[in-house]
């Protein structure tokens, strides 16, 4: 798996940077290694020769010599002949070898004047130098690696605000006094995020004022009408009001789905339940006439009542609106809502009419707006199809928002 944080990939490349130089480390080490292998046995060789020289002007081995070069002369007796035998195994040769037994290096001398076996006390040159050059780097790299993750430590912490910030925290700062990009970016989200706040707040005031403002009117008129002698007309009044009263909570709870400041209350229920209550909030005359409700295999759905009822009954409402019958047709079966009608197909593609006050023959363009946003919030999806004339909006809800009911035994109908 790729990495995709941006400190994974900084911990990555300095993780790529160490093992290349260990790498380096050890070939310059080996390279050094066997250069002082190289000196030492060309000292060995010099020893050696000088040792012959020496034997031929004076018939004896120069001890002082060799315990100045910090070399002995080892005598294992009558083990001399098995040694011997052992450096030509190992050597392939028994007049002159040099072997490393246990941590020990060995010198065979077997020539026509004297034959001895030698231990070299002295030891290959370990390179200090190169180890403190290989720490010191390994020290430089931990130490850029905590600077560069320190210098993105803002970074990170600008990342989780505007988590809070998509998630509809607004109360947020993260205004930085570092001289850097990154402060730079923190410092302008912080503005941005001030201007927006004061734009919503100022939104806000504004919709409650106009609502406020229109309720004063409708609790006149509903308390005018009672007055009326007739009570057809009196009844006519009273949904008038109470549709209006129905239209500002809705617009209401538009405003605080737009918003992101509101908190979803889930709860099982049927979608023929929320299907007919959704019928209820149009206050049709007559809902039979206009909407005929098929129920094949009803589901028990965790939902916000109100904001599903909400967003299905705007589908209705579009639906009723746009068909040419003025009728609608809804069919649950398993995890699908239908809701179907005969008109006009769509001149656009379904998603154009999720953005908000898109170009409309009707209305504000607000339908399909607000029902996206509700599903969204409930994880489910919205689609559509055009089929000989009918129009088709299906709701689908996932498998895990769903728990299966019995179903009935016969499909039902309204």
């Amino acid at each position: 798996m790729r990495p995709r944080s941006l400190r994974a990939k900084i911990t990555v490349l300095f993780l790529v940077a160490t093992l290349l130089l260990v790498l380096l480390f050890g070939t310059l080490y080996r390279q050094a290694q066997a250069q002082s292998y190289e000196d030492l046995e060309m000292q060995e060789r010099a020893n050696i020769h000088y040792l012959y020289l020496y034997f031929l002007q004076y018939g004896k081995i120069d001890e002082a010599y060799l315990r100045s070069q910090n070399i002995r002369i080892v005598n294992w007796g009558d083990e001399d002949v098995k040694m011997i035998g052992r450096f030509r195994d190992i050597n392939g040769t028994d007049q002159f070898a040099i072997v490393n037994v246990k941590f020990k290096r060995y010198i065979l001398i077997n020539n026509d004047r004297f034959n001895l076996i030698l231990e070299n006390m002295n030891k290959p040159r370990f390179p200090r130098h190169l180890l403190i050059g290989f720490i010191g780097s390994l020290l430089l790299l931990g130490l850029l690696y905590w600077w560069v993750i320190r210098s993105i430590q803002p970074l990170i912490e600008l990342r989780k605000t505007i988590e809070k910030f998509s998630e509809g925290d607004l109360d947020i700062e993260c205004r930085s006094d570092r001289g850097d990009e990154i402060a730079e970016v923190a410092n302008a989200f912080d503005t941005a995020v001030h201007k927006i706040r004061d734009l919503l707040q100022a939104r806000q005031l504004l919709l409650r004022a106009i609502m406020h403002e229109l309720k004063t009117p409708i609790a006149k008129g509903r308390l005018l009408s009672e007055m009326l002698q007739d009570e057809k007309q009196k009844a006519r009044f009273h949904a008038i009001f109470e549709r209006l009263n129905l239209l500002i909570n809705e617009f209401a709870k538009v405003e605080q789905i737009a918003s992101k400041n509101f908190n979803p209350a889930f709860k099982p229920y049927k979608l023929s339940d929320l299907v007919e209550a959704s019928i209820d909030m149009l206050m049709l005359d007559d809902p039979q006439r206009h909407i005929e409700l098929h129920v094949i295999h009803d589901r028990t759905v965790q939902a916000d009542f109100e904001l599903l009822t909400l967003a299905i009954k705007n589908l209705l409402d579009n639906g009723i609106k746009y068909s040419r019958t003025k009728q609608v047709t809804v069919l649950i079966d398993h995890d699908t809502l239908t809701v179907s009608n005969y008109g006009d197909p769509l001149k656009e593609p379904l998603e154009h009419y999720f953005a908000p006050f898109h170009t409309s023959r009707h209305g504000l363009g607000l339908g399909l707006y607000i029902v996206k946003s509700i599903l969204d919030i409930h994880n489910m999806s919205l689609s559509y199809e055009h089929e000989k004339g009918e129009n088709r909006f299906v709701i689908t809800v996932p498998q895990k928002r769903t728990e299966e009911n019995t179903p009935p035994d016969h499909p039902s109908q309204s």
